[in-house]
């Protein structure tokens, strides 16, 4: 069993935990995911290693409620243990031989670009992060991005925080002063990733995007992860979840995305409703 050692509310709809998983921890590295089931009759369900600490033995895990399993996930508390939590899985994120690169994270994304550009950071890399939300309240970890950030920009949809603006205008922005990356590394709602890739291709920039499509076993046996890359079939759990930003199919991905959006919203709403039975 694997202890919840620490619970945080980040904003209304995301928080953090912290969990007792030593031989994770161990080999975790940023960009990489783990499995994880909430009890014995859950569903398995991939959330991005956001931290770890080897010395503690401790992955850091951070998910938005979005379904009947993220609402369980959810009403576990500090002491509480997850029945399986399976990884590291994935391909870490290429580091070596970087020496500047812009991060652009959006939404719950960002807590997947933290650990990459705080392992930049970490290797001498210059980073310059843009991290976009909708609104004030849905901003997550902007102290410790400024903290691992040579360049750090906020964006929100409203102007509640930072600047009114979509992250691609920033981009742009420093693209057009004459801002030189290696690479691009962009992380968080598809449809912003695939503009963000649009506009690096005319600017002929590398891209690389971090794709989290439907996954169950993360194998690569059951192919629900499959994504069209170069015009080839790739596993995001095996192959990826990092690809060239500029070969993806984002349209196909978008379209497989939504198939069980409609599931989501009655399965949380159960769970809602079960918790809810459960205090009465």
């Amino acid at each position: 069993m694997y202890e919840i050692v620490r619970k945080k509310d980040l904003n209304p709809t995301v928080s953090l935990m912290e969990i007792k998983a030593p031989l994770v921890a161990k080999k975790a590295l940023p960009g990489q995911f783990i499995i994880l089931r909430v009890d014995d009759a859950g569903e398995r369900i991939p959330l991005t290693v956001a931290d770890y600490d080897r010395e503690k033995g401790t992955i850091t895990i951070i998910y938005q409620i979005v379904g009947g399993t993220t609402e369980r996930l959810h009403h576990l508390n500090e002491g509480d243990c997850l029945h399986d939590f399976v990884g590291p899985l994935g391909k870490a994120t290429k580091t070596e031989g970087l020496k500047k690169v812009a991060v652009v994270g959006g939404g719950v994304g960002c807590a997947i670009a933290y650990p990459v550009a705080k392992a930049l950071h970490e290797h001498g890399c210059e980073v310059h992060t843009i991290a976009g939300f909708r609104t004030k309240d849905l901003v997550i970890l902007e102290d410790e991005f400024k903290a691992v950030s040579d360049k750090f920009i906020l964006t929100t949809d409203d102007g509640s925080a930072g600047e009114k603006n979509v992250v691609t205008v920033p981009l742009q922005r420093l693209l057009d002063a004459g801002e030189e990356y290696d690479e691009v590394i962009t992380i968080g709602p598809l449809i912003m990733m695939k503009f963000v890739c649009k506009l690096t291709k005319e600017y002929n920039v590398k891209t690389i995007a971090s794709m989290n499509p439907i996954m169950i076993d993360g194998t690569g046996m059951c192919g629900g992860c499959r994504l069209t890359v170069g015009g080839k079939t790739k596993f995001a759990c095996v192959d990826g979840p990092e690809f060239d930003g500029h070969e993806i199919d984002f349209d196909e991905a978008m379209a497989r995305g939504t198939t069980y959006k409609e599931f989501e919203g009655h399965a949380r709403e159960e769970a809602c409703n079960l918790f809810n039975q459960e205090v009465k």
